[in-house]
């Protein structure tokens, strides 16, 4: 008679069989925990949830999140001044995007005797080439002849520093101008009342010519300057005795000058040198072949072409 199913003796599992088994539960809970973050234990009651650990998930730090947006904000502005620049000089007739120049010092430089400065004893100092090993030059424009809008529009478009040395009989027809030009960034300095030769008058002379330009300026622009530059580049010791006596501390020459249509050098490698300074004039197509724009627009590619920036001069001297 067959024996019923529930009836047939029980098997009992071998020590093998028991180890398979425990070694089997033990295997597919630790693959059902990978990937998965351990549970936290509940709060007890009203205390508010621990933040998880670092590294195992959660949100990001706030302050992550903030510097990132920061970040890219930054970046942003940043490329979206670079295109700015890029039209700006486009629209000039630039061949390149001038170059920013560097912070100023935060001491200026010592204005001793040496290659580009004259300094004797007891006298300012008269400066041809600015001591510096940076990569930039100061672009100086003398007299006040020429008034032209464009120029102004130019230069402060682009964000050239520059300094207007003015002599009042061209210069006072429109002094407006270059109260706007001084409005926008521009330097405003000496350079007589009636542009003569100093060397041909007297003390006296010299005292009006240079003091009477420095009351001038202030009264018209609102600043006394401190920068000189006498007329043709001439000067003697009683010149530079009266300029110190009416506050002047430094005289500023030049070593290049430029014109619409060329750049004229004092050395014979012609190109530009840390510190130079770049001498040019307010005039017009009546004195020029070209405008004040074009003059500015051969300054700038000359200066871009060869690594150098356009600095203010009054940061140096």
């Amino acid at each position: 008679m067959p024996i019923a199913s529930s009836d047939r003796p029980r098997r009992i599992p071998t020590g093998a069989a028991v180890l398979s088994a425990l070694l089997s539960t033990a295997l597919s809970a630790a693959l059902a925990g990978c990937g998965t973050t351990p549970q936290q234990p509940a709060p007890p009651p009203g205390q508010a949830p621990a933040a998880p650990p670092a590294g195992q998930g959660g949100a990001r730090p706030e302050r992550a999140d903030r510097q990132e947006l920061d970040a890219r904000a930054a970046a942003a502005q940043r490329e979206a001044a670079q295109q700015q620049a890029a039209q700006t000089a486009h629209r000039w007739g630039l061949a390149a995007v001038p170059l920013t120049a560097p912070p100023p010092p935060a001491t200026k430089p010592p204005l001793g005797e040496g290659p580009g400065v004259r300094h004797q004893a007891g006298l300012l100092p008269v400066v041809y080439r600015v001591p510096t090993d940076a990569k930039v030059v100061f672009l100086t424009v003398d007299d006040g002849a020429e008034k032209d809008p464009e120029f102004s529009r130019m230069a402060g478009e682009l964000g050239i520093p520059l300094t207007a040395f003015l002599s009042d009989y061209l210069a006072r027809s429109d002094y407006g101008y270059f109260r706007a030009l001084h409005q926008q960034g521009a330097a405003i300095d000496n350079h007589t009342l009636t542009h003569p030769d100093l060397r041909k008058l007297d003390r006296a002379g010299q005292e009006k010519e240079i003091c009477g330009q420095q009351d001038r300026l202030e009264k018209e622009i609102g600043t006394r300057p401190r920068l000189f530059r006498p007329p043709y580049g001439e000067y003697t010791d009683t010149s530079l005795q009266v300029a110190a006596a009416c506050g002047i501390t430094a005289v500023a020459l030049w070593n290049e000058e430029a014109f619409p249509d060329h750049m004229e050098w004092r050395y014979a490698d012609q190109r530009l040198h840390p510190g130079d300074i770049v001498l040019t004039h307010f005039r017009g197509p009546g004195s020029w072949k070209g405008t004040m724009p074009d003059m500015l627009r051969r300054v700038l590619d000359t200066a871009t072409a060869q690594g150098f920036a356009v600095a203010r001069l009054e940061d140096y001297l």
